[in-house]
């Protein structure tokens, strides 16, 4: 009569539920990444309907890149901080079409007497190649690697040359929000689960290696736009 190890099987009983959590958790985060999406095609409906974003309307025409965070909240005292996760898609300058999202995360600390908190919509977009370029960077700072500027701004230099305008619609205790200074991370786990393997920005944005027709309406408002 064979018997079975008892340490064999605690080890394989041990893998099936690796792998079941591995299973739930990648479920979880595809959930996730297309909650997101969904956010984010309502956040940047919101921008384009607002009777105060005409100079966004007007100027999201000649972005490279776009970059949105359905939710980006701010909240402390003494210390306090700002944080979300949003996603990004590019264009392609000859081709004139927009790629499918990369998944991305913002995040600051700032010291300081602050009390109260706020939740904000924020649309960044990438007005240079650079701006453009950066997003494919593991890790960005904001003002640091890249200029940025919270619009409207002016129709001289700064409009032509800064990397990246920010817009948001905020309200809470703070006041307008400012992501200068802010950290902009890589996804790698939303990306991998939205679309089913290990993925990079370039992949996404660039090379366009992969797609989900999930993202089809956030591309297709994007487009309409940007004409």
């Amino acid at each position: 009569m064979h018997y079975l190890n008892p340490i064999r099987i605690s080890l394989v009983l041990s893998l099936v539920v690796l792998l079941f959590a591995a299973g739930q958790a990648g479920a979880a985060e595809k959930e996730d990444a297309e909650k997101i999406v969904v956010d984010a095609l309502s956040t940047f409906n919101d921008f384009v309907a607002d009777p105060e974003m005409a100079w966004f309307r007007d100027h999201v025409v000649d972005a490279k890149a776009i970059m949105i965070v359905p939710t980006v909240v701010k909240a402390g005292f003494i210390l306090g901080g700002s944080g979300g996760t949003g996603l990004a898609i590019a264009r392609n300058n000859q081709s004139n079409t927009w790629s499918n999202p990369a998944f991305y995360t913002i995040g600051s600390v700032t010291f300081g007497l602050q009390i109260g908190g706020e939740a904000a919509q924020v649309v960044m977009m990438a007005m240079t190649e650079k701006g453009r370029d950066a997003l494919l960077s593991n890790k960005i700072q904001l003002g640091a690697d890249i200029s940025i500027a919270a619009g409207p701004v002016g129709e001289g230099a700064q409009a032509a040359t800064t990397d990246i305008l920010q817009f948001s619609r905020t309200k809470g205790v703070f006041g307008g929000l400012t992501l200068d200074g802010s950290v902009i991370g890589i996804r790698d786990s939303l990306n991998h689960a939205y679309y089913g393997k290990a993925v990079s920005p370039v992949d996404i944005l660039i090379k366009r290696d992969v797609a989900n027709p999930q993202a089809a309406p956030l591309i297709e408002a994007v487009t309409k736009a940007t004409k």
